[in-house]
């Protein structure tokens, strides 16, 4: 695999930060959504409204529709849904982050792959966030290090003459 150009350093810090935080928000968006969903699915059958008859957060009953599908008993805003559809966007926020990271750093496809995945594995975002963070550190720092002694063993051709 090719390796990062130096130029591309500052790039590659940026994107780092940038997946960081995308990181964080994505898992915890994740673990709502989660909780969302077992409030919902499982025999517990609640979804959280801000506003309306309930107060100012509440739960409603999810009950049995017509159709087959579960309907929700409340009125106000429905942060159930809010915390679903602010995962989806966040997520593809996230996607965008982690193809920033993975083709400035120039790693194999698998790697974006488990990258993605960290969107809707939970607990894994905040696993790779980690783990990226401190093999990209680690690679700049190395690089530079490795760079910085290339240019003092060299002598330096200006003064030469």
């Amino acid at each position: 695999m090719p390796e990062p150009k130096a130029a591309s350093f500052p790039a590659i810090r940026g994107a780092l930060k940038f997946y960081q935080i995308a990181s964080v928000i994505t898992g915890v968006m994740l673990l709502l959504l989660v909780t969302e969903m077992v409030l919902k699915y499982t025999p517990i059958h609640l979804e959280l409204f801000a506003g309306g008859s309930g107060g100012f957060l509440w739960f409603a009953p999810v009950v049995e529709g017509l159709h087959g599908g579960l309907e929700s008993t409340g009125n106000g805003l429905n942060l159930s849904m809010g915390i679903l559809v602010a995962h989806g966007w966040f997520y593809v926020v996230y996607l965008f982050a982690c193809f920033r990271v993975w083709s400035l750093m120039r790693w194999p496809f698998l790697r974006f792959i488990l990258l993605a995945l960290g969107g809707v594995v939970p607990f894994l975002s905040f696993i790779m966030e980690t783990r990226v963070a401190r093999e990209v550190k680690a690679y700049l720092a190395t690089r530079e290090a490795s760079a910085d002694q290339t240019s003092s063993t060299t002598p330096a051709t200006e003064g030469a003459r």
